[in-house]
């Protein structure tokens, strides 16, 4: 079975990245380099980000 196509934009990636502090290790080593804790950091925090922009469109 091969890998589904990831929903997030790479643009989106990047800068979750970077507000966490490894985009330097994707730079050097790229996607595959970085910790799984740091690859489910981003995924939660690409989660609040969507949350918080379901919420500004709710008020």
């Amino acid at each position: 079975m091969g890998r589904r196509r990831g929903i997030m934009s790479d643009h989106l990636k990047e800068e979750i990245a970077k507000e966490l502090g490894f985009y330097d290790t994707v730079q050097q080593e790229g996607w595959g380099g970085i910790k799984s804790r740091d690859a489910g950091n981003m995924v939660k925090r690409a989660i609040e980000i969507a949350q918080e922009s379901m919420q500004k469109g709710k008020s």
